[in-house]
């Protein structure tokens, strides 16, 4: 049941006199003994004893209240509650008219320093809340009204008897204006907090229409992509002449650049919307410094630069954490190092300590290149910011890798800091954070996938023929379809070992075609599904997962990515000729 507007401001009301509540207290306590010290009023804990008991009903009542607010209480607690504001302020401020009435020196100025603290603190407790602020405030407005008349028939030759009716106007007036002046303050808040809400959630729609954009523009750019990468690298392997390996080599550089620089701007895309994760998983973290570091001694060599690797003897063989992520952070950095070093060596430098049940990896990669001027240095990690246009025409790039390497630094426990000094080359310093593993048991051989029957599903004629050119040297036998529909109709006739399936497809998509499959008797209820998508990320992962889809590969398609699916959800080698 919901909460009434008048219930609602009651309630809080309520919790702001709660925790007014020791205030309160002191207040009654500090003046009491002052009035009993300094001029033996000794009636005053008569006084305190009313207001303690006062405030002790209103502990009483607003109890059930405050535990369970959206409960509307009983009509007498109701009743109660509302009252109890204007008794304890009846009881509090009735000690102002005996010290207007007091001949004692300054007692008057007491009793109007009392009266114009309740009301200020009425204002305050119950700032927005305009019943319980009237009623609050009411029986110190009559006391600071009748304060002229006591004072008068006490003090009748008293001259300025009179002119307190002026003070007490003018203490009201103020008040009135300071309550009216709070309340707007507070609107001022309130309307701030909603528009910020308001442009906070339109800021959201802005990133949602944006991602999508992005995912959009990831599909169609990834299909061309995977038919020239797929294309060049069967012309290299098939053309005998040199020259025509060069160009297909070419192409193939080409598209890879494409791929890069693609993956790059998704990448920035999903750690600025919050939706980059990393993963917690075995692997060998020798292996895949080794395998990193390998890949780029051809281009060492090429520039004539030397490698120098230090302390890899002391890394644990197998961690837990995302050995994709650290090779991407990994290929970024040398890349950087080689891009600008002409002559030297490149030093790799790797340490590793116990922290707690975790390890503390620190990659340290130096060159002796060109440098970073302090200038150029805190412009480093800014998106797109590139050092110079020179280095746009000669190196390319999007002046993203540094900023998604940090970032990514960051997801996995650790950071990346640079330094430099300009003419003396410059020192990035990867740290991250990795769990313990131990090796995985070994494995007698391992899967073929030669001769699985595969259908390959895919709603552009280009991806469905990049994709059989990447099965065909796995000794792969493909069958095409062209949509949804038409997959679930092969299905439906003929025995398949695996499916590949395009997940954002024209009518039925894959997932929904899965789903079909799934609910279905035919004989491939059960066959493996492997959701191939541009837009990889774990929300369109969970979405596959639960339509059934076994496992993804991402747009454009690496061979050894596809095998590695392949081989996966075919472990089990029953419908796998030999």
């Amino acid at each position: 049941m919901g909460v009434s507007e008048p219930q609602s401001d009651l309630a809080r009301a309520a919790s702001s006199r709660r925790a007014n509540l020791y205030l309160r207290l002191f207040a009654t306590l500090t003046i009491s003994v002052i009035l009993y010290v300094f001029i033996d009023m000794q009636w005053v804990w008569i006084w305190a004893g009313l207001y303690l008991a006062a405030l002790t009903l209103e502990f009483w009542t607003t109890r059930e209240v405050l535990a369970n607010p959206e409960v509307r209480p009983a009509r007498w607690r109701w009743l109660l509650l509302a009252a109890l504001p204007f008794l304890t302020a009846a009881i509090f401020g009735f000690l102002a008219l005996p010290l207007f009435a007091s001949h004692q020196r300054f007692a008057p100025t007491l009793g109007g320093m009392l009266l114009a603290g309740a009301l200020l603190n009425v204002i305050v407790v119950n700032a927005g809340q305009k019943s319980a602020t009237l009623w609050a405030a009411g029986p110190h407005v009559l006391y600071l009204l009748a304060a002229p008349i006591v004072a008068r028939a006490a003090n009748p030759d008293a001259p300025l008897a009179n002119a307190l009716w002026v003070g007490a106007l003018l203490l009201i007036a103020s008040v009135t204006v300071a309550s009216r002046t709070l309340n707007a303050a507070l609107k001022a808040e309130a309307d701030a907090k909603e528009e910020a809400e308001l442009r906070r959630h339109e800021a959201e729609e802005a990133v949602a229409a944006k991602s999508a954009f992005v995912a959009m523009i990831s599909h169609e750019l990834r299909t061309p992509i995977s038919a020239i990468l797929a294309g060049a690298a069967r012309l290299h392997s098939e053309v005998p002449e040199a020259s025509s390996k060069i160009h297909a080599q070419l192409i193939s550089d080409a598209g890879g650049l494409m791929r890069a620089l693609l993956n790059d701007l998704l990448d920035f895309s999903r750690l600025d919307v919050g939706r980059m994760a990393v993963e917690k998983t075995p692997f060998n973290l020798r292996q895949t410094l080794a395998g990193a570091l390998r890949l780029w001694r051809p281009e060492l060599a090429k520039k004539g630069l030397r490698l120098r690797i230090e302390g890899a003897a002391t890394l644990p063989r197998w961690v837990a954490g995302d050995a994709l992520r650290l090779r991407q952070v990994l290929n970024n950095l040398l890349s950087n190092a080689i891009k600008f070093t002409d002559r030297g060596v490149i030093s790799v430098r790797f340490n590793s300590r116990e922290d707690g049940v975790e390890q503390r990896l620190t990659i340290t990669i130096a060159d002796t290149g060109s440098g970073i001027s302090p200038a150029n240095l805190s412009r480093l990690f800014t998106p797109f910011e590139q050092l110079s246009t020179n280095v746009v025409r000669q190196h390319g790039g999007s002046g993203l890798g540094l900023v998604i390497s940090r970032e990514l630094a960051r997801l996995m426990g650790g950071d990346l800091a640079v330094s430099s000094v300009e003419g003396q080359g410059a020192t990035f310093t990867l740290t991250l954070t990795v769990g313990a593993a131990e090796a995985p048991k070994a494995e007698d051989g391992g899967p073929s996938i030669a001769g699985a029957r595969v259908l390959v599903v895919d709603d552009h004629v280009v991806n469905r023929r990049a994709i059989e050119l990447v099965l065909q040297p796995f000794g792969i036998e493909a069958t095409l379809a062209e949509s949804g529909e038409q997959a679930l109709e092969l299905l439906g006739a003929k025995v398949f070992d695996a499916v590949l399936m395009d997940v954002y497809m024209p009518g039925m998509d894959g997932r929904e075609a899965t789903r079909i499959l799934r609910a279905g008797a035919g004989p491939n209820q059960d066959t493996p599904v492997v959701a191939v998508t541009a837009s990889a990320t774990p929300k369109d992962w969970e979405a596959c997962l639960a339509a059934g889809m076994n496992a993804h590969v991402a747009k454009p398609i690496d061979p050894i990515e596809l095998y590695t699916a392949l081989t996966q959800v075919l472990v089990g080698g029953v419908r796998v000729a030999a």
